[in-house]
């Protein structure tokens, strides 16, 4: 046996009920890469600035503006400035998932509804529209000081509906969040929608799944079984 292998914390369980579904936005509620591929001109381009930006806020704690953040991991690729202040013009063509929408609308009468996203003010409301559902709490980078997964943006949307975490249900795009919700204390689904490979050492998911469909069914096996 491997004695440097090192065992990925257990999933957190939640507890009866569950009142507040958190989401991120923009993995796991809205197809972003689609979006960053078409500005950067192809997939392959769109994937290294998008893992750019993304290395970029996940070391960057405290915040930073999130367009500096875009414009810089452009230029650290070689697309220039100029992509950033593109994707930005573009920001409101951000497509839902096939699916998100109509799960959302399903979800709405039964639970609170919230989105915690590494994004500005501007940018992270703009984006949260786009669903056609309203939410209970949006909860950007730029609001709580801090990006994810930092513990302060999944505190500060919990706090602000008076939810505890265990009666909560986190939805990610990326397994990074894993890493600041358990932290919290707050159970978590993942959302791997693009089938991205989880960073050693992130806790372990309640669920993973490629879309969105079965969440109903899953939340109410939660709230079953719990």
């Amino acid at each position: 046996m491997n004695s440097s292998a090192v065992e990925p914390l257990q999933a957190i369980q939640p507890s009866a009920p569950v009142e507040l579904v958190l989401f991120d936005l923009l993995t796991a509620l809205l197809d972003s890469w689609t979006l960053w591929n078409s500005v950067a001109g192809s997939e392959e381009m769109g994937r290294t600035w998008r893992m750019a930006y993304l290395k970029a806020t996940y070391g960057c704690g405290v915040y930073r503006p999130y367009e500096t953040l875009v414009e810089e991991a452009a230029i650290e690729v070689g697309l220039g400035r100029q992509a950033a202040a593109a994707l930005e013009a573009r920001w409101r063509e951000l497509q839902p998932w096939a699916e998100a929408t109509a799960v959302l609308s399903a979800l709405k009468p039964h639970y609170k509804l919230g989105v915690v996203t590494n994004c500005s003010e501007k940018l992270g409301h703009a984006a949260a529209d786009l669903l056609g559902v309203p939410f209970d709490v949006v909860i950007t980078s730029e609001k709580a000081g801090f990006y994810k997964p930092d513990p302060t943006p999944y505190r500060l949307a919990l706090d602000t509906l008076g939810v505890e975490p265990a009666h909560a249900v986190f939805v990610a795009g990326s397994a990074y969040d894993l890493f600041g919700t358990q932290k919290v204390g707050l159970p978590t689904l993942w959302h791997n929608r693009v089938g991205l490979s989880a960073p050693e050492g992130a806790p372990a998911p309640l669920m993973t799944r490629p879309t969105l469909e079965n969440l109903a069914a899953d939340l109410a096996s939660l709230n079953t079984h719990v």
